[in-house]
């Protein structure tokens, strides 16, 4: 067997050229080299940042030249504080803090180069030392007040480090489990399935949660393709560049050749070294939890081949029984013995073949005096046939389910084919139950597979005594549902059902359908359900219910002590709606008297006059809440109205005893020539151009009104009739034909819009008027600021143009290639300097640009077809 090369090779024991065939995204850094708070020394660091940077340019301060006061910090559970100075040096205050909180000097050297290029810019901003490690600087906003500076940086950026590492539950990306990470802020580049090895890994993707693509490993010092990104390629380049391997020395490696699952358990397959030592070590596997230690022991002739200084015997073939059914994840690590760490050799999710038997009744077929079964049975922890026992009526047999099935070898692919079961059982002419258990053979308990009913009909009355059940008596009232089923085994018919109160008796047929009990029974079909309302004696009585047989003894269903309430308790219910049409109201409600239940009457009263219906409209909600008295007690009934007001009542008619007023609504119907209504809901302005939006109704018909629309004495006439279904949803007798929305001219300066509703009979009233601004000219804006970054420009401005509704387009030009940004973002500031054209005109992007010094200007076009408008310019460095 080839050996696979393991995907963590011992360290290089110094600096050399990344190769991207060497990036692990599960383990970008080992936590013994990202953890270490005693890499390197202060003096270490000052030499370093020297060597990185010869000569600064004239009027810059590089990081190796860099020095700060800084101030005490207090000690908390995840650093242990700061003792501030005066004067302090860049390389001392990166020892310190990592020293504080067990950073490495290394990991945090290289967080600074990759977010600001800070370690080798020979012209580095004060904005790259105030956002130094990006810590507390998202992409998408400006960055928090009380973590800029340099010092704050890199104190909060390594405390951020540690507040991941104690805090792992907190946070999406997590180690020790498969984790979908993005590509690039794009969702549409995807992702990639990620198993995070350690901890320093997952704090790098919390930081930066983005796995660099197959296009970014191809071109590691440069540029992908667009949906590439680079911050955790770039850390771990960088820190191969610099200090070598990003992996701890002596850690061991291996392979995991194939996690297998058999019934009962789990295989696991591979190889492991510790190069510390040429003895075999020790792997440990995980079957959803649970650890079981095994020793790599085992004679690997090709893996000594390829590693002779240790030897061949480090292979490892296990079986491991697993505890549990279902399904988990298995992991399997190399156990280090000296320096380094624990290695992940790999994870699989995977079945876990075991508990108790499981199977199916496929079909049973009866014939006179005997059935035949078929199904099948498996036990999950052996890949041998088990037994299946038949009990019929509490006789049994033992069958062997060995037949062949091939249908079960997609489904339980490592059990095999021998699992079927088939055989024809001698029963009694009146047999009623046959059942089939699956006999457990490991982990679990026997299980039943399935009962089933072998009852049929005979071809004569063999007297056999009917079956069934009285399911429920819901007293209600004084009156009571009596529910149950019944079948006379002799005969698919239904059979008579008696059922007695108090000794008086009435005969009803079990001819309701059924399908519960057709599924049970299913040569007797569905018809043989029973549902009826009785009446009960005053107090205590006693409700028996009987199957009758066609020829025999009849079967007593069952017995149940019920108690019918007095009479006279009112009636409840709810008034719940009245809605006008004209000169007609719709009344809806409920009502039931606990009494009984049957429907009862109500009584719609409007200003006396009385409208008299029956409550017994389908209510599901009020059967849910009243379940003993079903659904049949709704009302809806339109009635009605006069001109003016009115006063509508509803009262719900007791059956014995005094009635339930529901409840009672004022309403009001007018004559014609009402006033209309609506809204001014926008007048919005773009140059000398001004957009009104509203809407407006007559409420004496539902068409479409006018509306007109005036400008000092300049009126604009339109029709109301555009869709607004927020309108129609608040008046729905309306419909939603009633919004408006024109452009009209207005002058340059300030003017007032007023917008009248055009009445259909009667006076036109003012929906609204608004004072508005007209502005012409060419466009305004400034471009506030240009940075250089690694690879990038940074622009940041406002831009509008009076004459345009809207955001406008800002060219930027970098040495000439021009680019174009939206201006749309918030600026606060603007709108209060220019109230007539809102917020709505800043823009903020960051640009991609070559290294070297760049000219960055900006501009945008005016409407009118004139020069463009220049916003300014500036010279900045790329990195």
């Amino acid at each position: 067997m080839p050996v696979t090369l393991p995907a963590t090779i011992a360290p290089v024991a110094s600096a050399a050229a990344a190769d991207a065939r060497d990036f692990t995204p599960g383990n970008i850094i080992d936590d013994a080299v990202f953890y270490d708070g005693s890499a390197m020394g202060a003096g270490e660091i000052q030499s370093f940042l020297n060597g990185k940077v010869t000569t600064c340019r004239s009027g810059y301060t590089c990081l190796k030249d860099y020095r700060q006061n800084t101030d005490d910090r207090p000690a908390d559970k995840y650093c242990n504080g700061y003792a501030g100075a005066a004067n302090e040096s860049a390389a001392t205050i990166i020892d310190k803090v990592a020293r504080s909180c067990g950073i490495s000097q290394k990991a945090l050297l290289v967080l600074l180069q990759k977010e600001q290029g800070l370690v080798t810019s020979t012209a580095p901003s004060a904005w790259n030392y105030s956002a130094a490690t990006g810590q507390g600087c998202p992409d998408t906003a400006p960055c928090d007040a009380s973590t800029q500076g340099f010092f704050y940086q890199v104190y909060y950026g390594a405390r951020q480090f540690e507040v991941y590492r104690m805090n792992p539950s907190w946070w999406g990306y997590q180690a020790g489990r498969w984790n979908n990470i993005l590509y690039n802020p794009s969702a549409s580049c995807g992702t990639q399935r990620v198993f995070i090895e350690n901890q320093a890994t997952a704090g790098l993707y919390i930081y930066t949660p983005y796995v660099p693509n197959q296009a970014a490993l191809n071109n590691l010092y440069g540029e992908g393709d667009g949906c590439s990104a680079y911050g955790n390629r770039n850390f771990w380049r960088t820190y191969s560049d610099w200090f070598g391997s990003t992996q701890a020395g002596g850690r061991p490696f291996g392979n995991l050749d194939a996690i297998e699952a058999y019934p009962g358990g789990i295989r696991v397959r591979g190889w492991a070294i510790d190069p510390d030592t040429s003895d075999p070590i020790q792997v440990h596997a995980y079957l959803a939890g649970d650890a079981t230690a095994l020793t790599a022991d085992g004679d690997r002739p090709d893996v000594g081949s390829a590693y002779p200084g240790s030897g061949s015997r480090h292979g490892f073939d296990s079986r491991i029984p697993v505890t549990q059914g279902g399904s988990g994840q298995v992991c399997v690590y190399a156990i280090n013995t000296a320096r380094g760490s624990n290695v992940t050799l790999g994870c699989r999710d995977m079945p876990f073949y075991t508990g108790s038997p499981v199977g199916a009744v496929d079909a049973v077929k009866v014939s006179s005096g005997s059935v035949t079964v078929s199904g099948w049975a498996i036990d999950p922890d052996t890949a041998s046939s088990i037994d299946v026992h038949a009990y019929v009526d509490g006789v049994g047999t033992a069958l062997r389910a060995s037949g062949s099935r091939t249908d079960l070898a997609t489904h339980y692919p490592v059990h095999g084919t021998k699992h079927g079961y088939s055989a024809t059982l001698k029963v009694p002419l009146d047999a009623k139950q046959i059942c089939l258990y699956g006999i457990n053979t490991g982990r679990g308990d026997n299980t039943t597979l399935g009962c089933r009913s072998i009852m049929t009909p005979a071809s004569r009355d063999i007297g056999r005594a009917p079956i069934g059940s009285l399911d429920a008596v819901d007293v209600a009232g004084t009156s009571a549902r009596v529910s149950g089923w019944a079948i006379d085994p002799d005969t698919k018919k239904s059979i008579p059902v008696h059922i007695y109160v108090a000794g008086a008796g009435r005969a009803i047929t079990a001819d309701d359908s059924r399908r519960d009990v057709g599924g049970a029974y299913p040569a007797y079909g569905n018809a043989h359900g029973f549902s009826e309302v009785v009446d009960l004696v005053p107090g205590k009585s006693t409700v028996c219910v009987y199957a009758i047989n066609t020829s025999g003894a009849n079967t007593t269903l069952g017995c149940r002590d019920v108690t019918a309430a007095d009479q006279g308790r009112a009636p409840i219910g709810n008034f719940e709606s009245v809605s006008v049409s004209g000169r007609s109201a719709t009344v809806t409600g409920w009502a039931l008297d606990p009494d009984t239940v049957r429907p009862i009457a109500v009584r719609i009263s409007v200003d006396g006059k009385v409208t008299r219906l029956t409550a017994q409209a389908n209510r599901p909600d009020v059967a849910g809440a009243y379940p003993v008295y079903g659904a049949a007690h709704g009302f809806s009934r339109a009635v009605d109205i006069p001109i003016g007001p009115s006063k509508i009542c509803v009262t719900a008619v007791n059956t014995s005893g005094p009635d339930t007023d529901l409840g009672c609504r004022s309403i009001t119907t007018r004559d014609e020539g009402r006033t209309p209504i609506g809204s001014v809901d926008e007048v919005s302005v773009s140059g000398t151009t001004a957009t009104v939006r509203g809407w407006a109704i007559d409420p004496d018909t539902a068409r479409p009104i006018a509306v007109h629309v005036y400008v000092g004495g300049s009126a604009t006439a339109l029709t109301a009739d555009r869709s607004r279904p927020d309108v129609g949803a608040a008046y729905p007798p309306y419909g939603s034909a009633h919004g408006y929305q024109t452009n009209v001219p207005i002058p340059v300066g300030t003017s007032r819009v007023c917008i009248y509703a055009i009445n259909t009979a009667g006076a036109n009233p003012l929906l609204g008027c608004r004072s508005v601004t007209g502005m012409a000219g060419a466009p305004v804006g400034r471009l506030d600021a240009a940075s250089g970054g690694t690879g990038t420009v940074s622009v940041r401005g406002w831009a509008f143009d009076p004459d345009v509704k809207g955001p406008v387009t800002v060219r930027v030009a970098i040495d000439g290639t021009t680019r174009e940004v939206r201006a749309d973002k918030n600026r606060p500031d603007v709108g209060a300097a220019f109230p007539a054209a809102g917020s709505a005109h800043g823009f903020e992007q960051r640009l991609t640009a070559s290294k070297g010094n760049r000219r960055v200007c900006a501009s945008v076009v005016d409407d009118k077809g004139g020069s463009p408008v220049s916003l300014g310019c500036t010279s900045v460095t790329v990195r």
